[in-house]
């Protein structure tokens, strides 16, 4: 992956909610008009409410998996740790924690792990260059050991800019340096010697972790968008967590994970596809309006990357206009209604909690395994309780 094209990944996750101008009250108010309207008698006397709503839910999917993720700006410790807790109670898959330039999210997910029961929780993502590779390693099998096996490992290259300019090392090999993390991590926490772990751009020596012996396996999930960089996951990790890939285009990157499986002798169909996904169910209208400001965003705000990748995808006309509009700051504010409805079905969800639980339901006919679903930017416990439950997996 070029420097260009990480840059954008690493952004990616960071952007979306910095667009995502769903306010507060917005949520609040559109949530209470449905439990009012919900709170009906019919004609036969019987009364409908929104707990019988999740309680049908409750049985429709059970067996689904869903992760969340918290967005790292304006971090609020009690909020997100009451948000994972809520999660744990309800069913969900998987609670994420990202990390940019903000808190470090290593202890962060050690308090959720000490204050959660069930829920695995993961780091979605951590860059691969802040930390070295045995550290990524130690904090693994630590975390692994005091969760009881929850703790997942996201990684990823982040980009030059955050590497270079916040961290001070230098930007070079971005998916070397991710598989090396990869082999080092595996190698370590499996009991291995890290001289054998395979590593091409460290000559190490033959340490091995000075832990009790047991055995452990931490999921690995690398973010990736780049041909070799999702063959890799095949080949050495656990999981691919995307950003801003058409749900129903997914069948080019499953090939490049199955020729990667192929060479390690895996199957591919033990890999997760986790793509973080943005949730907007706040109704037909404003959820599909506030989408399409995200996708013009992307398209016009983020670079060329996402503007050629869309392209390709079949939106090359559509692309030029907004991304036209975007750059002029006299017609920005009408690059979002240039969004077509099919470019924002393709990427989001949106509309009634209803729809986007059935959507999220579809999501497995395209090969998604995990959704992680990025969390309300404000970090206001009304909205995030309303969030999470709206979309439970079973409440």
């Amino acid at each position: 992956m070029n420097s260009s094209a990480s840059d954008r990944q690493g952004m990616a996750h960071f952007g979306v909610a910095q667009i995502m101008e769903v306010s507060g009250v917005e949520c609040i108010e559109y949530f209470r008009a449905r439990r009012d309207a919900e709170v009906s008698i019919d004609s036969a006397g019987k009364k409908y409410s929104s707990e019988r709503t999740h309680a049908h839910r409750r049985d429709d999917m059970t067996q689904d998996r869903i992760g969340l993720v918290a967005f790292w700006k304006n971090y609020d410790r009690d909020v997100y740790l009451k948000a994972a807790q809520l999660a744990d109670e309800l069913g969900y898959d998987s609670f994420w924690l990202p990390e940019a330039w903000g808190y470090d999210s290593i202890p962060l997910i050690t308090e959720m792990i000490l204050k959660t029961k069930r829920i695995k929780i993961g780091t979605a993502i951590i860059n691969v260059f802040s930390r070295s590779p045995g550290l990524i390693a130690m904090t693994a099998a630590t975390l692994h050991d005091m969760s009881e096996g929850r703790f997942c490992l996201g990684i990823g290259p982040s980009g030059k800019r955050v590497i270079e300019g916040f961290h001070g090392r230098s930007f070079t090999k971005p998916l070397s340096q991710v598989r090396d993390v990869i082999r080092v991590t595996r190698t370590l926490v499996d009991g291995g010697k890290l001289s054998d772990a395979g590593a091409v751009l460290n000559e190490y020596r033959p340490f091995s972790l000075e832990i009790p012996e047991r055995k452990r396996h931490v999921p690995i999930y690398s973010a990736a968008l780049r041909p070799k960089a999702i063959e890799t996951i095949g080949e050495l990790a656990d999981g691919w967590i995307p950003t801003f890939w058409p749900f129903d285009s997914m069948e080019e990157p499953h090939r490049w994970i199955a020729e990667g499986a192929a060479k390690a002798g895996r199957d591919p169909k033990e890999i997760d596809t986790a793509p973080f996904t943005t949730v907007l169910p706040l109704g037909d209208e404003l959820g599909m309006a506030r989408a399409k400001e995200i996708v013009a965003f992307y398209i016009g705000g983020m670079g060329d990357y996402y503007k050629e990748m869309l392209t390709n995808f079949g939106f090359a006309e559509e692309c030029e206009q907004i991304d036209r509009l975007y750059k002029n700051r006299e017609t920005r504010n009408e690059a979002a209604a240039a969004v077509p409805d099919r470019m924002v079905d393709r990427l989001m969800i949106t509309g009634t909690p209803e729809a986007c639980v059935e959507k999220l339901r579809s999501l497995k006919d395209y090969g998604v395994t995990l959704p992680i679903l990025n969390l309300p930017n404000e970090p206001n416990w009304q909205v995030q309780e309303m969030f999470i439950r709206a979309l439970a997996p079973q409440g």
